[in-house]
């Protein structure tokens, strides 16, 4: 890749814009993915993180070359915040089920041996690998949408700067991901404030999407 484009004031500037909006939204993305994950068995979980890394890549590749496009589609922020808001519904149903077995793996975890506690924490139900992967790629798609539509302003004319905010933003989002899926196995309330940034970030949309979509049909 050529970086004589850093020589340019307007390119920096630019840079900056895209790297602050890619660290703000990977952090968003990155909850997403770490909720989901924490729900399946821990040897699936590098697996289901990996592959939702890698949808979020495709996804914001794509959008990234037909964003012109994209911005002269009316409803279609709209339409991507709802999306988003449902998979943050799912993820809270799953969140608030009692886990039983988890606690009475807990419970005994000062009494039984090693073997017998490794025994209970096999025992805990755990979310399937596709319901995994199917909420990670849905939140992609509302997210990566979200992401290509906030920096097309400020990178548009410079395609190397679109290219160094998607490396970032999926370096932060594998490591923040891993990271929060670790924690959720501890504290659990965690995932219920990253279920709040996640619908924050939905409603957001909604409400950006429905105002356009209002002046579009001048009704506003």
């Amino acid at each position: 890749m050529d970086f004589t484009f850093l020589t340019s004031p307007e390119a920096l500037s630019a840079l900056a814009q895209v790297i602050m909006i890619d660290i703000v939204l990977a952090a968003d993305n990155a909850i997403v993915v770490g909720i989901a994950a924490a729900g399946v068995a821990p040897e699936m979980r590098a697996r289901v993180i990996a592959l939702g890394l890698g949808a979020a890549v495709l996804m914001r590749i794509a959008f990234a070359v037909v964003a012109t496009q994209l911005l002269q589609i009316i409803g279609l922020m709209l339409a991507g915040g709802i999306l988003l808001l449902w998979v943050s519904w799912r993820l809270y149903r799953e969140l608030a089920e009692p886990k039983t077995e988890e606690a009475g793996a807990e419970l005994a975890a000062d009494h039984a041996t090693a073997e017998q506690i490794e025994t209970l924490q096999l025992q805990r139900p755990s979310k399937t690998f596709g319901t995994a992967l199917t909420q990670i790629i849905l939140a992609d798609l509302s997210m990566s949408l979200d992401n290509v539509l906030a920096v097309a302003g400020a990178a548009m004319e410079h395609p190397e700067v679109l290219v160094i905010g998607l490396v970032l933003s999926v370096a932060l989002m594998g490591a923040a991901a891993t990271y929060i899926a670790r924690l959720l196995n501890r504290y659990r309330w965690i995932g219920f404030v990253g279920l709040a940034v996640i619908a924050i970030v939905a409603l957001r949309m909604i409400y950006e999407g429905g105002h356009d979509v209002g002046a579009r049909l001048g009704f506003m």
